[in-house]
């Protein structure tokens, strides 16, 4: 079955039905997922489809499974250069040069990778992305020959995990919600501008999580860690930029260049929110005890009030003469003069026509 379905997607593809061989293809590794053959040729079909982070995991599974396998590599070289991914495409082609030294396609990408990244390091003009799709065919679009099955229809799968990120000025950390799975269950790959997560645990789904990200990333300074609740991210920034999203996208605004010298200790990162705006609770407060200092008051709550505000702003002798009158007096004086109560004991002075009286216990 998985050799029928195999064959199928090799005619679509050269048919120029990619999309009919992408899908082809996935129903073929659902049935043998050990062949590398089959991820390498989907990888291709992704390329001319323009699916580039889809053609890289492709390309990567390809090579996990057949490391000898240099279509693979050269696969992943050409979805890695048109994501501008240089230092990643130039290291496959290297290693798959050394598999296949008569193959002149590697040797003449090396060479192009190698100018393209002279030109980043010495900031020289670049074509614009607008200008780099032009080039581009597109694919025509798919018309199922009538000897091949019409397109399977997918329903969109709900993510297996939810995922979100936070970010500081010189890096950025992905946190992926997924209980209980064991650490080696766990794969993480990192590119100039792709971050590829694979959690393959028993029992469950396979999920894959392959983004484009929306800066670029030093793959080496890049860690993770699996935690009992959640799999931790940190992606290293090659500048402090504001990242508008984590992933991609081609109408998202020029990032502007974080002041790394003006972001203190004490600043919180910044999470991503769907509130329509920041709530200011310190200046919230101070207006709460604005308006209670403000507030007109009458009769006894006045009276409170005024002894309340005169205690604190009173300095330490004061605050001890009315501490001292008010309990030995059974609150029935308050001084102020720590000079006349401090050296006394202070006697009840109860209202016109009252006595004071002790309790008898």
């Amino acid at each position: 079955m998985a050799s029928d379905l195999e064959t199928k997607a090799k005619e679509a593809f050269i048919d120029d039905h990619f999309e009919l061989a992408v899908d082809l293809y996935s129903q073929a590794i659902g049935l043998n997922p050990k062949n590398a053959e089959l991820y390498n040729d989907r990888a291709q079909a992704n390329i001319k489809l323009n699916n580039f982070p889809d053609a890289v995991w492709d390309a990567n599974k390809a090579i996990e499974l057949d490391p000898s396998m240099f279509k693979a590599y050269l696969r992943k070289a050409t979805a890695c250069m048109k994501l501008e991914e240089y230092q990643t495409a130039k290291a496959a082609l290297v290693a798959g040069a050394a598999l296949a030294p008569g193959e002149s396609r590697f040797s003449k990408l090396i060479k192009e990778c190698e100018e393209c990244i002279a030109e980043e390091t010495d900031d020289l003009p670049k074509q614009s992305p607008e200008e780099v799709t032009t080039n581009v065919v597109p694919a025509k679009e798919v018309e199922p020959d009538k000897d091949l099955p019409g397109p399977v229809t997918v329903a969109p799968l709900k993510p297996t995990y939810r995922h979100e990120f936070f970010q500081k000025p010189e890096e950025v950390v992905v946190t992926i919600f997924a209980k209980g799975i064991p650490r080696e269950c766990v794969s993480v790959d990192y590119g100039e501008q792709i971050l590829s997560v694979t959690i393959d645990a028993p029992g469950k789904d396979a999920y894959h999580f392959q983004p484009r990200l929306f800066g670029k990333i030093i793959p080496d300074k890049c860690k993770y860690d699996v935690l009992s609740t959640k799999i931790e991210i940190r992606l290293a920034k090659t500048e402090p930029i504001q990242w508008a999203s984590l992933e991609f996208s081609r109408e998202v605004a020029v990032p502007q260049r974080v002041n790394v010298s003006s972001v203190t200790a004490n600043q919180r990162p910044v999470y991503p929110s769907s509130k329509p705006k920041r709530v200011d609770w310190d200046r919230l407060e101070a207006q709460v005890k604005k308006e209670e200092k403000d507030e007109k008051l009458d009769g006894d709550a006045a009276l409170n009030k005024f002894f309340r505000d005169i205690y604190q702003d009173a300095d330490e002798d004061t605050r001890r003469a009315m501490q001292k009158s008010f309990v030995e007096s059974n609150g029935t004086v308050l001084s102020t003069n720590w000079k006349e109560v401090g050296a006394k004991k202070v006697e009840g002075s109860p209202p016109d026509g009252m006595e004071v009286k002790k309790w008898e216990y």
